[in-house]
């Protein structure tokens, strides 16, 4: 029996879908998926098992233009993603077709992309008309030579298997590249770190999600089976320490108890978050915040 293996990577703008496709072919929450725009830092992988392939799907931060440090480093990781993959997939949204963003992209692939195989999915395809949709295929392929194109809604999972079964027939021959119970290859601690996150994003809305990180300071395996994390929200002012605080400390409070129980689901067994909010002014250019982040500091130079 022939077993396949290979590296998928999932480019779009941000807020294209690609964090709520990898979820959905892994069929677990590896990745942060908020109403958000530029929450995906890490390149974040997802191993889903079709048949006798083994398909690593490498998300990507969303490409946008780069203003900051933090910007340009997590550019320069979903071009990196591009370049590492056997096979790179573009989302494009049907209902925005092909923004001034997707230009820049479809313009980067042509620099980037030389010799690479690179398919199409239009996702959301449940908020266009079907002619709609066809012209937008075809304006899509006049740009770029796609090998294959999809039509999905990573939400409702409609086209999500064809496009999977296909990328397992793409997959170079070899041995699989993970153990078969893995799910992902990010370190428990970054996971954790990136659900609480999530949480804090989704909780204080346009106030100040781009302003703070969340790292994983201690991990203490219990002998009853439990576990205790502690965590530090990073924030860069004092006035946002309040903010993520809450009124009588009732935000974190809420923070912490939703973590928690998206980390219990997810480990299946009990968990003891403990939460403390740190000021630290210029973490944004610490390069120790970006390793944990999993990104390269000097990218963003």
């Amino acid at each position: 029996m022939t077993t396949r293996a290979g590296f998928v990577a999932l480019i779009g703008e941000p807020n294209a879908g690609k964090s709520t496709l990898t979820n959905r072919m892994v069929g677990a929450k590896v990745s942060i998926v908020t109403h958000k725009v530029q929450t995906t830092r890490a390149r974040i992988r997802g191993v889903t098992i079709e048949g006798e392939s083994q398909i690593v799907l490498v998300d990507t931060p969303g490409l946008f233009k780069p203003r900051r440090r933090l910007d340009r480093a997590m550019v320069a990781a979903a071009w990196g993603g591009v370049a590492d993959a056997d096979l790179t997939v573009l989302l494009v949204e049907a209902h925005r077709g092909i923004t001034d963003g997707v230009s820049a992209i479809l313009d980067g692939l042509a620099e980037t992309a030389k010799g690479r195989r690179v398919a199409l999915a239009i996702n959301k395809i449940d908020r266009v008309e079907a002619p709609d949709l066809l012209a937008l295929t075809e304006a899509l392929n006049a740009r770029y030579d796609f090998e294959q194109t999809f039509m999905i809604s990573a939400e409702r999972g409609h086209g999500v298997e064809a496009l999977r079964k296909w990328l397992a027939e793409q997959m170079p021959e070899g041995p699989w590249l993970y153990p078969e119970d893995q799910i992902a290859d990010l370190p428990m601690r970054m996971i954790a770190a990136e659900m609480t996150r999530e949480k804090l994003t989704l909780r204080l809305h346009q106030e100040l999600p781009y302003q703070l990180t969340v790292e994983t300071e201690s991990w203490v395996e219990r002998d009853d089976g439990t576990a205790r994390i502690d965590q530090i929200v990073y924030v860069m002012r004092d006035g946002h320490k309040g903010i993520v605080l809450g009124n009588k400390g009732e935000t974190i409070k809420a923070v912490s108890k939703a973590a928690r129980e998206e980390l219990e689901e997810f480990l299946g067994r009990k968990v003891h978050l403990f939460l403390q909010v740190k000021v630290r002014e210029n973490w944004l250019e610490e390069a120790a915040r970006y390793r944990e982040m999993g990104l390269d500091f000097r990218d963003g130079n």
